[in-house]
């Protein structure tokens, strides 16, 4: 975990240093998010022998979908319940509570724990979970049409992700060239550091008032419900349903994220509370340090993984 975090907070560093600010931090987001990720989401899964399994292809996404719309219901239930209400951050609180962290957190972990082939079924849960976030996500933050949300899934990320499963089941990635292989290779090693770099720095723009850190009512209910109540319920779909090993192992992984920073980024476009994403997201992650480690190791002995 530690490695993880270092690299997040010299992010923070340098962007308080204003070595990355204004257009070279969303040039840089941008670098990651379109070129550097897809590539490792191909190398990933495109020669993954798990990917073949009809169970991990299927119920992966099934599982990132479901688990997020879950956890975005249960946050309009909590908001409501510590008397948040449209306006004051009701629909940016479910949003931003509902997403765990699915990408450059979860990656590092799962490919230090059980090594790179892991990651790829994660990339592949993703899936369910992005169908999620601009779908019901965007639906509940701004209300807007299921095809102005759907429309948000033609990404390189989606693309990318679809092509290298074609790639694997049609045995066709042996048979391309080494040279595409090799460039994708330096691509995809650059996207986890440059992402957990970029993470700090999105992080460190939003630190400057002690109320970007912190709200009793908002805060409090979050940390019980992603970091308490959202891991159980996890860890039980995990346990219960027919999920093979390397799926499992995903789900642990998840259970025990915090909250994830696209939220923040959504609810800027689509008219929702920055601020109240901005804590939930810092107020999870903060904890996470110390939880994180917890909750890994119950999911571990509980499933016996």
């Amino acid at each position: 975990m530690l490695p993880v975090f270092g690299v997040i907070a010299v992010g923070v560093i340098v962007r308080r240093v204003h070595w990355i600010e204004g257009e070279a931090e969303t040039s840089l987001i941008r670098l990651v998010v379109n070129v550097c990720y897809p590539c490792l989401i191909f190398e990933s899964v495109a020669g993954n022998p798990a990917l073949r399994e009809p169970g991990n292809l299927l119920l992966a996404p099934l599982l990132g979908f479901g688990v997020t719309w879950f956890g975005i219901q249960a946050g309009l239930l909590v908001a409501r319940a510590v008397g948040l209400h449209v306006g004051t951050g009701l629909r940016t609180f479910a949003l931003a509570v509902g997403i765990a962290n699915y990408g450059f957190l979860p990656i590092p972990i799962m490919e230090g724990m059980w090594g790179p082939d892991s990651r790829g079924l994660l990339l592949v849960h993703n899936v369910g979970v992005e169908v999620a976030i601009w779908t019901v996500g965007v639906l509940v933050l701004s209300g807007q049409s299921l095809r102005e949300g759907w429309r948000k899934l033609g990404s390189p990320i989606v693309i990318t992700l679809g092509v290298a499963v074609a790639c694997n089941l049609g045995g066709l990635t042996p048979h391309l060239p080494k040279v595409l292989l090799d460039v994708v290779h330096s691509l995809a090693l650059c996207g986890i550091p440059l992402g957990l770099l970029m993470t700090g720095v999105s992080l460190a723009a939003q630190l400057g008032t002690a109320s970007a850190w912190f709200e009793a009512r908002v805060s409090t209910a979050a940390l019980a419900l992603r970091l308490g109540v959202l891991p159980v319920v996890i860890l039980l779909l995990a346990r219960y349903l027919p999920c093979s090993v390397e799926l499992k192992r995903v789900l642990i992984v998840q259970a025990a994220m915090p909250a994830a920073m696209v939220s923040v980024i959504i609810a800027r476009l689509y008219g929702g509370q920055p601020r109240t994403a901005m804590q939930i997201v810092l107020g999870t992650t903060v904890l996470g340090v110390f939880v994180i480690p917890l909750w890994l190791k119950a999911g571990l002995a509980w499933l016996g993984v």
